[in-house]
């Protein structure tokens, strides 16, 4: 409802932290969860909060940074009232075949796979296609 600064932190993604093993087990059964990848040693937080409804988008107004092993979703931009807060998922290490994006923006990429993801996937998919002409 109010203008947001470039740089400000706007919420925290918090909620219990675990490893990325116990996670996988601990939601084995369900379809959705609010992962968070803190790149600490395998470490995510179960963002079950506010943070869970920011959307993905290829063209941000907010990013995630790490702040004294804090997640905060920060502002890259100023970002006016009534405007949607969106940062890039960055998914990776997925069970799932695709995470398609229909954000709108210009430049989408169509996906919510991080870049890396997206080549790891490509480069295991044609280590695949090399195995099946053996």
């Amino acid at each position: 409802m109010r203008r947001i600064r470039k740089g400000t932190p706007i919420v925290e993604y918090d909620g219990p932290r675990f490893s990325k093993d116990e996670a996988d087990e601990r939601y084995k059964d369900r379809f959705i969860t609010y992962l968070f990848s803190t790149g600490n040693r395998g470490e995510v937080i179960d963002g079950f909060g506010t943070a869970m409804f920011i959307n993905h988008c290829c063209d941000p107004n907010c990013e995630t940074e790490n702040l004294d092993r804090r997640i905060w979703v920060v502002a890259t931009r100023d970002i006016a009232p009534g405007e949607e807060l969106t940062y890039e998922y960055n998914l990776h290490d997925s069970d799932d075949d695709t995470a398609d994006c229909h954000c709108g923006a210009v430049k989408c990429r169509g996906t919510m796979f991080s870049e890396d993801e997206v080549k790891r996937r490509a480069r295991r998919a044609r280590s695949k296609a090399r195995g099946a002409k053996s």
